[in-house]
């Protein structure tokens, strides 16, 4: 486990692109999050969790963690073990009968599992330093970028682009421009 960093649920974001759903992890020990894509359903489940609301019925991630329960397998943790052509891969660590059992799961159920189940949330750290987000490293790389940008000589033949747009301003008539609205006011008046 010592390749391992615990996290925690910082938020469930919704893209204003697609309206999906992220889970921004964010490392304990550390400024770095590892935000994730998931389905609509399980954040809802993910949030309604962390919120500790009430349902008359248990959703079906109650009911796993119900199923664990009458089984007696206790969950110990949960992992974000992998990722692989963009895809997350999670673990539902958990034990019975003396026995450690690794349980694939999709990340988004085996998190609202562990939201339920008040146990830790890992994630391998080849996983951290591959899709792991630091927000002041991101802003320096932004800034220099900017920087460079910012630094760059102009486009070579760019005043022949805009000489487009001079043609155009030349060829407008701007003395008639005021004149329109002088003569409907006065169709208005009469």
């Amino acid at each position: 486990m010592s390749d391992m960093v615990e996290v925690v649920i910082d938020s469930i974001r919704v893209s204003l692109m697609s309206q999906q759903r992220i889970v921004i992890l964010r490392e304990k020990q550390a400024e770095r999050y590892l935000p994730i894509w998931i389905g609509v359903y399980e954040a809802e489940s993910i949030t309604i969790a962390l919120q500790e609301v009430e349902v008359a019925r248990p959703l079906t991630h109650d009911l796993l963690k119900n199923i664990f329960n009458e089984l007696k397998a206790r969950i110990l943790r949960v992992e974000v073990v992998a990722l692989r052509d963009d895809t997350f891969f999670g673990n539902i660590v958990a034990e019975a009968d003396d026995r450690t059992l690794n349980i694939d799961s999709r990340p988004s159920d085996a998190l609202a599992i562990a939201v339920r189940a008040h146990v830790p949330i890992l994630v391998t750290r080849s996983v951290m330093d591959t899709a792991g987000i630091t927000p002041e490293e991101d802003l320096q790389e932004e800034e220099s970028s900017k920087a460079k940008t910012a630094a760059e000589p102009e486009v070579e033949g760019g005043e022949e682009r805009l000489s487009v747009f001079q043609d155009f301003f030349d060829k407008l008539d701007l003395e008639d421009l005021g004149n329109d609205d002088e003569e409907e006011d006065g169709k208005k008046d009469e």
